[in-house]
């Protein structure tokens, strides 16, 4: 299983614990922030193998947060999630993808789902 340093954004506190707890008891290295304007500063001092960004946001929501990583970090590999994604007619994951996400998850996913996601990512990225 690879290490990896990972930049890791959600608004919602008990949801960005809990991803953060997930990633971590996986082996990575996780640097939890909670929008879009914290994970470009973040990024800008260090360096990450992934970034998991939630799409529904204030501030910087994730679909910028994504066109700003394309732009500036482009070798990072990155995963979307969102829970706007189900019962809305607007393809959040959808759109996250087209402008750069490798993988997509829905909320509520399984911790399984997550590390699936991740390798996938890692590998395709390295």
């Amino acid at each position: 299983m690879l290490e990896l340093k990972i930049l890791l954004v959600d608004d919602d506190p008990i949801v960005l614990e809990s991803l953060d707890l997930t990633l971590k008891e996986f082996g990575h290295e996780v640097t939890p922030v909670n929008d879009g304007v914290y994970a470009v500063e973040e990024a800008a001092r260090g360096d990450f193998d992934l970034l998991i960004t939630d799409l529904i946001m204030p501030g910087i929501e994730g679909i910028e947060t994504i066109r700003h990583f394309q732009k500036h970090h482009p070798g990072i590999g990155i995963i979307a999630i969102s829970g706007g994604a189900r019962g809305s007619s607007t393809p959040y994951l959808n759109i996250a993808k087209a402008v750069g996400a490798k993988a997509t998850l829905a909320k509520p996913f399984t911790a399984s789902e997550l590390n699936e996601a991740v390798d996938q990512v890692a590998v395709a990225s390295a």
